[in-house]
C-alpha cells in the first residue's frame, strides 16, 4: 500500500471532520463514507480544492444491501445496516488518484441530492440508478426511467424484485401501442442433461466400459 493512498485518506478525513466524513482503505483503493445530507458539500470540495482536484466522475451506482453478507446458515451475521447506498466513483487526473464515495440513503424514502451540476456525467448514471433501484435524485433536471419503458412497475435491480417480474409487455396491433399485463410465464428450472457415454468416463473400477467398444 502506497503512502499517498494512506496520505489521501487522512487528508480526507481531517479536511471534513465536520461532516462526519469516515475512510476506508482496502485493496490499494479508499472508500469514503459520507452523510447524505452532506453530499453535495463534500463533492463540490473534492471536485474544486487543489489538494484533491477529483475533476472526473467515473460512474455513480445504486445498491441493494437487502441480502449482504454471509449466511446465517453459515455463521455469519447478516447485514444490519441501512439497504440502500449511491456509490460515486471519483478520478483526478492531476493528481492521479482514485476514490469511491459511498452515502447511505432511507429505505422508505431513499432519495439523494443529484450531483449533476457538479459532474454534468452525472446525468445518465442517476438515471440509470432511479430506475433499476428506485433511487431519487433531488434536483435532477430530468428523473425519467432509462433502461425500462416508461411504464414499467419496480425497479429490476432490487434484491426483492421476482426474478421473472411483474408484468409482461406486448405490442397490441388493434390499440396501436404497447400494453402491458400481469405475468403468465410459468418459472422452470433446467437440469442439464449429462451424456456419460464419453470415453472420459471409461476408468476401470469405477464406470462400466463403454457399450459401443
Amino acid at each position: 500500500m502506497t503512502d499517498s493512498i494512506l496520505k489521501l485518506a487522512r487528508g480526507i478525513e481531517d479536511r471534513f471532520v465536520e461532516a462526519g466524513v469516515r475512510c476506508t482503505v482496502a485493496l490499494a483503493e479508499v472508500t469514503a463514507e459520507v452523510p447524505v445530507e452532506r453530499l453535495l458539500e463534500v463533492c463540490t470540495a473534492l471536485r474544486d480544492e487543489e489538494s484533491f482536484a477529483f475533476d472526473t466522475l467515473i460512474d455513480l451506482c445504486g445498491i441493494d444491501y437487502l441480502a449482504y453478507g454471509r449466511d446465517e446458515a453459515d455463521g455469519g451475521e447478516p447485514w444490519t445496516g441501512p439497504r440502500f447506498a449511491v456509490v460515486y466513483h471519483l478520478l483526478s487526473v492531476a493528481r492521479n488518484q482514485r476514490l469511491r464515495i459511498r452515502a447511505f440513503v432511507d429505505e422508505k424514502a431513499p432519495i439523494a441530492p443529484s450531483v449533476a451540476d457538479i459532474w454534468a456525467v452525472a446525468n445518465w448514471f442517476e438515471r440509470e440508478a432511479f430506475d433499476l433501484f428506485g433511487i431519487l435524485f433531488d434536483g435532477h433536471p430530468d428523473l425519467r426511467r432509462l433502461l425500462t419503458d416508461y411504464g414499467f412497475i419496480g425497479h429490476p435491480f432490487r434484491k426483492d424484485f421476482p426474478l421473472w417480474g411483474n408484468v409482461e409487455m406486448r405490442y397490441d396491433p388493434e390499440q396501436k401501442r404497447v400494453v402491458y399485463e400481469p405475468v403468465v410465464i410459468e418459472p422452470r428450472i433446467t437440469v442439464p442433461r449429462v451424456i456419460r457415454d464419453d470415453h472420459r468416463y471409461l476408468v476401470e473400477g469405477n464406470i462400466e466400459a463403454n457399450p459401443r467398444g
